[in-house]
């Protein structure tokens, strides 16, 4: 079970209790007056809806906690970070292709992460949370809250879109 206790932390302290999964994301969204989408995302639109109960119903409560609330897995712990069939991953929300298995590389943080997505499937706000300034990656379709993108990947784009594996799902390519 998630501790929802509240801590104030900034910087650095922040992104290492964020990333050894001792702290959960505490900012969490605010549901917008439709009772469908995050107040944040409230501006934008997606084509894939559902009423918070909806979502509850669809997702495990890992998933719907990663999803719709933007908590983040506990580094090494999905199955997806160690997936290297040939394949695509998609949103555990509503199934859009994301990323390739072709873009994926081992970025050494415990977090599946790609170089590039697949074209129009993911959409960036600026996450502002525990005194950072970050890019979060949400799910173009449904805005589901994918991870986070940062300038420090590979090449050829040298980006890394460090993702949580409990945010998508793998089909393998047929052989």
């Amino acid at each position: 079970m998630v501790s929802r206790r509240i801590f104030m932390l900034t910087g650095t302290a922040a992104a290492a209790a964020l990333a050894t999964g001792l702290v959960p994301r505490l900012a969490r969204r605010a549901t917008a007056a439709d009772g469908k989408t995050p107040a944040k995302a409230a501006a934008e639109t997606f084509e894939v809806t559902h009423t918070d109960a909806e979502w509850r119903t669809r997702l495990t409560p890992a998933q719907y906690d990663v999803l719709r609330r933007e908590g983040t897995e506990r580094p090494y712990s999905s199955p997806l970070n160690d997936e290297h069939r040939a394949g695509t991953f998609a949103c555990a929300g509503c199934a859009l292709p994301l990323f390739s298995s072709r873009t994926k590389f081992d970025s050494h943080t415990g977090w599946p992460s790609f170089w590039i997505p697949l074209e129009h499937a993911v959409g960036t706000r600026s996450d502002t949370t525990f005194g950072m300034v970050r890019t979060e990656v949400h799910c173009r379709r449904c805005g589901g809250h994918l991870g986070h993108v940062f300038d420090d990947g590979p090449k050829p784009t040298g980006l890394r879109y460090c993702m949580n594996g409990l945010a998508m799902t793998f089909t393998p390519q047929p052989a």
